[in-house]
């Protein structure tokens, strides 16, 4: 994180003041102690602001990035604060973050149009509570469901669990409605599936991580509710047979597919070894795993018994050695908590390096091989775990260090390591940020894997947008910088 800039008392004074005329004195967190949780990424990455403000709408907003650009200073939008590289943690005290938890409204639920309007503050869970109570099912879902906020999902283009079927969540978004880096407000909150009246500008702000604007409501497009779900812990002989099984499940299901989450040994022994009440699936832990979700809409599918013929006939032909299919909802919580909270743990192991690649998906047993023995050369005694959505070829990767090793020298070889995963899956025609964004985390691997092309292109976006450099400064300048 920068050093933080310097700002006069006589600046610093002025700004507090007006920002307390726009949203309130008790919306607007100056001291360091009221700033902690703000400035404080989910990595533990302590960060630097003039101060934090809280907005109660759309206007607010607006009246806030015109006075930061009035006075030179920046803004650093935030939602739920869940991200992992980094993306909403200000880098000097010229930073103005603003909060959207304030803007928490589900604004309307149209049952007919299969369409939810609401503000960017709504907690991911709340929407999906939202539309369940309409019979309909907002199809974002991941980890940190629970504190996440819309706007931050949006910003980032979200994946998560169930991308497979439904895509990441630029899939769902109708419209936008946005306050630019001049202050002005972009109304597009249009429920349109075909709208081809000119370039698709919300596009431009999904995954942008607030660098043009920020996004303060939208419009999700929603699908029928499940009626039915099956979900299973299966073991199997590796990445490839892995595949094999979900091309097989696809076909024998009708494509109800929702989730295919494949798992290493390591990352399994991560939260059983350190997660209160984890407990492992398998009488004897595999060598790989895979938890698959089948959901359908349709009353009367019997996804249960589809899922059992399925994976009995893929024991048959060596495609899985094990399974377990849950019983009830309790058991099928359980088998997603191992998946979804392991990542919390791997602290327990000593210094660890996470990476989020993607790769096409065909590639992913080449990806895997290629990945742990390339980190075990490098670093002998590594330990990696590979985990992640393999239906949509997104892999994670953690590092964790040798046993008994030092944890700082491994720290130490961390640009090394993570050039070596990214490489590999951009050598096999993958990304090096496939989910969680490139934030202030992921510069460098950016800057590195993008064409001079793209950066030129990208540059031109950021330039059209925002020429002063108002909007969360030092977040994707490796891309567009």
């Amino acid at each position: 994180m920068k050093t933080a800039a310097t700002l006069s008392s006589q600046c610093r004074s002025q700004a507090l003041q007006a920002l307390r005329g726009i949203v309130g004195e008790a919306n607007v967190f100056a001291s360091s102690a009221d700033m902690a949780g703000y400035l404080t990424s989910a990595r533990r990455i302590a960060g630097h602001a003039l101060a934090v403000v809280r907005p109660a709408n759309v206007s607010e907003v607006s009246r806030v990035v015109k006075l930061a650009a009035e006075l030179s200073l920046t803004v650093v939008p935030q939602g739920g604060n869940t991200g992992l590289s980094d993306g909403a943690t200000p880098g000097d005290e010229r930073s103005i973050v603003v909060s959207l938890s304030r803007m928490n409204r589900i604004l309307s639920i149209d049952p007919v149009g299969y369409t939810m309007a609401l503000e960017a503050g709504v907690v991911l869970a709340n929407a999906q509570a939202g539309a369940r109570e309409q019979g309909l099912m907002l199809p974002v879902s991941m980890g940190s469901e629970g504190s996440c906020q819309i706007g931050g999902n949006l910003a980032t283009n979200a994946g998560g669990r169930s991308v497979l079927r439904f895509g990441m969540a630029r899939q769902s978004v109708l419209g936008l409605q946005v306050v630019l880096p001049d202050g002005m407000v972009w109304d597009g909150l249009k429920a349109l599936r075909k709208d081809n009246s000119g370039y698709d500008l919300k596009q431009l702000f999904i995954g942008s991580e607030g660098t043009l604007g920020i996004i303060t409501a939208a419009v999700l497009q929603l699908v029928p509710s499940p009626r039915a779900t099956a979900t299973a812990f299966v073991a199997v002989p590796g990445p490839r047979e892995a595949l094999q099984l979900l091309a097989g499940l696809r076909a024998a299901s009708g494509d109800c597919v929702t989730s295919f989450e494949v798992m290493n040994r390591f990352s399994l022994e991560v939260p059983l070894r350190h997660m209160p009440g984890a407990a492992s699936p398998f009488e004897q832990l595999p060598s790989w795993a895979v938890l698959v979700q089948l959901e359908s809409s349709r009353p009367g599918d019997l996804l249960d018994e589809l899922l059992e013929r399925a994976l009995a006939q893929a024991m048959e032909d060596g495609l899985a050695t094990d399974a377990v299919l849950a019983q009830n909802l309790a058991q099928a919580n359980a088998f997603w908590r191992l998946r979804d909270e392991g990542t919390a743990w791997y602290w327990k192991e000593g210094g660890f390096l996470l990476h989020d690649p993607s790769v096409p998906v065909s590639r992913i047993p080449e990806f895997v091989h290629l990945v742990e023995t390339d980190v075990c050369r490098l670093v002998p005694g590594s330990r990696v775990s590979a985990f992640g959505h393999a239906g949509d070829g997104n892999i994670h990767v953690i590092v964790s260090q040798p046993l008994g090793a030092d944890r700082k020298a491994f720290i130490a070889r961390r640009d090394d390591i993570h050039h070596l995963v990214y490489s590999a899956a951009v050598a096999l025609g993958g990304s090096s940020s496939a989910e969680h964004g490139i934030g202030r985390l992921k510069v460098k691997q950016s800057t590195s894997h993008a064409s001079e092309e793209k950066r030129c292109l990208l540059r031109a976006v950021k330039n059209a947008f925002d020429p002063t450099g108002l909007m969360n400064p030092g977040a994707m300048h490796g891309a567009c910088g």
